[in-house]
């Protein structure tokens, strides 16, 4: 998400003559875009501020700005107490950067972290930072589901959906420029939804789907799909509360649109599952992965699981493993709850895991996390998987790298391909969290 923010930015500030330098030390303004969902995050960016602080020490002249989530949650910290940054701008108001620059250049100080419920930035075309073979579009900006932990609705504001003719206008762009794949983003994208009564675009070819009187995610999917069926199409993140069945419908109906789910579950107890305000129990988790798996037997799925939360029993913990051994899933993204400033949770519950038994929980989790992972690979080998070449292996210049629909890293003999290829690979062998193979043709 931050990166297809940094894009915009990047596309705002070229329209105003700004260019963008590989090094720091050439550079008359340095922008780093931040997240606030974990602690470490914060953690990470303090320690580049005090980076940014010694080359401002050499060139006085430059400007250190701090976008996104972290200029909301800490612009008096840092701005006005710390003085580390001389720029702060939230997430919605990357547009007025250009004005907030030149309040710098006359002395003044600058920011702007207003949150809105309008900008979409629909109008904005990306500069790509990196030219690649996949891309980003994000479709929803916000959420509104206030999960207690969260603190994206604070730093990031309240839902918005993205016109769905810009999205796929951008998406055929990408396509005209040699990209074969984009991720359709938002902080909850499942919940997308266009009103669109009043929409009067002159598309040649309209179904009735692109003159509905609104879209739901499935619809927006459909539509990219069939808009553009040569190009894989992924999206990120859902929310097993809004997922709808239609969205895997429409996964298994269209070829191009990748066999891959990220469904965060958080905990396997319910009761933890109130706590977090996630608005779905386990039980109904479990009947949503029944329904993926007989509609798209294939799916590879994903998730996020918080360890140690508020008022978490070892019952709890051990229902989040339960439900693991039950989904199986290909792999995941795995944390120790931390806490987060303004939040519900922080607000009202007592952070009454001692630290030690989250450790241990997580690690318990993530040690059974990589026993299914290397289930799920084993289960690859000896199969023929499309895959889509993105770039030579980090490892060896002799070998390509590039993933299956199914999101699964495979690595295979050059040959005669090339980066954004579509080639068949029969898997061969397994190396960690990666498939080789060999290439039987191209696609």
């Amino acid at each position: 998400m931050n990166f297809s923010d940094s894009e915009i930015v990047s596309s705002i500030l070229a329209e105003e003559g700004f260019i963008t330098f590989s090094k720091m030390y050439d550079a008359d303004l340095i922008l780093l875009n931040t997240c606030s969902i974990r602690e470490r995050a914060e953690m990470n960016i303090r320690k580049r501020l005090i980076e940014f602080q010694y080359i401002k020490k050499k060139k006085p002249s430059i400007i250190i700005g701090i976008l996104g989530c972290m200029a909301e949650r800490l612009k008096n910290v840092w701005l006005e107490e710390e003085k580390i940054v001389d720029l702060v701008v939230g997430p919605d108001a990357y547009r007025d950067l250009p004005m907030l620059i030149s309040r710098i250049e006359d002395g003044k100080s600058s920011i702007n972290v207003l949150l809105t419920k309008k900008e979409t930035y629909a109008d904005v075309n990306p500069v790509r930072l990196v030219h690649n073979i996949t891309g980003f579009i994000s479709v929803t900006r916000g959420c509104d589901n206030m999960c207690s932990f969260c603190v994206v609705p604070f730093t990031r504001g309240r839902e918005r959906s993205r016109d769905p003719f810009t999205i796929v206008k951008e998406c055929l762009n990408l396509w005209s420029q040699g990209y074969k794949e984009v991720t359709l983003l938002g902080q909850n994208v499942d919940s997308y939804l266009w009103f669109g009564g009043g929409m009067k675009k002159d598309f040649s070819k309209a179904s009735p789907l692109q003159k509905a009187t609104y879209l739901s995610f499935a619809d927006l999917l459909e539509l990219v799909a069939r808009s553009a069926p040569k190009m894989r199409i992924r999206f990120s993140t859902s929310n097993p509360y809004d997922i709808s069945i239609n969205v895997i419908k429409v996964i298994d109906r269209y070829p191009n649109v990748c066999k891959n789910i990220h469904l965060p579950f958080q905990s396997g107890s319910t009761r933890v599952l109130e706590l977090m305000n996630r608005r779905y129990s386990s039980e109904k988790y479990f009947s949503l992965i029944r329904k993926i798996r007989k509609i798209i037997p294939d799916c590879a799925i994903s998730h996020d699981i918080i360890a140690g939360f508020c008022g978490e029993f070892e019952e709890d913990h051990r229902q989040t493993l339960s439900l693991m051994e039950y989904v199986r899933y290909d792999f995941g993204y795995m944390f120790i709850y931390s806490e987060r400033t303004g939040t519900q949770a922080s607000n009202s519950l007592f952070d009454d895991v001692p630290k030690e038994v989250k450790r241990r929980r997580l690690q318990e989790i993530i040690f059974l996390q990589k026993k299914h992972s290397a289930e799920c690979m084993q289960a690859q080998i000896g199969k023929i998987q499309e895959v889509l070449i993105e770039g030579e292996s980090r490892k060896s210049k002799m070998f390509w790298y590039g993933r299956t629909s199914q999101n699964a890293v495979v690595v295979f003999p050059k040959g005669f391909y090339n980066k954004g290829d579509f080639v068949k690979v029969r898997v061969k062998t397994t190396a960690a969290a990666t498939l080789i193979g060999h290439c039987l043709e191209i696609v």
